[in-house]
């Protein structure tokens, strides 16, 4: 049984993304071991909030991301 962690800074995606997301991670699981691992395939978003996660000791906030995704 497959346990899959995305860790996301909260706020930067919406509900419709995070199920994307499940859906496609899930997905690319049956792609490698057949249709018998949809039923087990655990994915789990865990958002972490904004300010809370740090690249080079420096925290991030979701505008950040949001900022650097957009340009």
């Amino acid at each position: 049984m497959p346990l899959v962690d995305i860790q996301l800074i909260k706020g930067v995606f919406n509900d419709e993304q995070k199920r994307t997301m499940i859906e496609k991670v899930t997905n690319a699981m049956v792609e490698v071991e057949g249709e018998a691992m949809r039923g087990v395939t655990w994915v789990r978003v865990q958002e972490i909030g904004s300010g809370e996660w740090a690249i080079g000791g420096q925290p991030l906030t979701a505008e950040a991301v949001k900022s650097m995704r957009d340009s």
